[in-house]
């Protein structure tokens, strides 16, 4: 199981978003899970990738919350959370997502 960090230099939630990934890991216990991060800088490099706004999270090549559909624009990207919308993810949202790609 690897995760990949889609982001853009514009959008500083990136780094949060790793550490929500091992936390939600953690919990899930696998506190040993590879995450590297991709920044990118061009629309071609967008292109290439399921990017759906950054930060996009992930697992094993796919999109850990699909739903929006993959664009080329550099853009920040905003998840429906328990509070509202927000920049990234809940952990709790990271640990059922991770549980439902699962099965």
């Amino acid at each position: 199981m690897s995760f990949q960090i889609l982001h853009i230099d514009a959008c500083p939630n990136w780094a949060e978003a790793g550490n929500r990934v091992r936390e939600a890991m953690q919990s899930l216990g696998s506190a040993d899970v590879e995450i590297t991060f991709r920044q990118l800088t061009s629309t071609t490099d967008a292109m290439h990738v399921p990017f759906a706004g950054s930060p996009t999270i992930l697992l094993d090549g796919e999109d850990l919350f699909p739903g929006p559909e993959p664009t080329s624009e550099l853009a920040c990207r905003v998840y429906a959370t328990p509070s509202g919308l927000a920049g990234l993810p809940t952990v709790e949202q990271i640990a059922e997502a991770v549980k439902s790609h699962e099965h």
